[in-house]
């Protein structure tokens, strides 16, 4: 098991959000991101926060966008769609998205829209 697993959300919250905003994008499209990818809305976002829930459970607790498979790319030296287990992959797909915002790209591209 990856210590990243047990770690909490809220802890990995505020890393996105200052990545995004060094870059000029806000938290509120970071959160955006994430309800698009977990289906967590602004309240069930804020609870899984509140709750310190961990990695493995906020991700547990989601619904994955059934358009996450269209997420691919390098993250971090690793290509998403290539990383085999199922939770590690969900953590990348948010790498990947965050990373995608953090530098510029639409909002449209970044979630995937037709």
């Amino acid at each position: 098991m990856h210590r990243i697993f047990a770690m909490p959300f809220a802890d990995l919250y505020p890393l996105y959000v200052a990545k995004a905003e060094r870059k000029g994008r806000t938290r509120a499209e970071v959160d955006q991101v994430i309800s698009w990818l977990t289906g967590f809305d602004e309240a069930a976002l804020a609870d899984q926060l509140a709750r310190r829930s961990t990695v493995e459970q906020f991700f547990a607790d989601a619904r994955l966008n059934p358009n996450a498979g269209l997420i691919t790319g390098v993250v971090c030296g690793v290509r998403v769609e290539s990383v085999e287990d199922p939770l590690m992959q969900r953590i990348r797909y948010l790498d990947k998205l965050v990373d995608e915002l953090a530098k510029g790209k639409a909002m449209e591209k970044v979630l995937r829209a037709p």
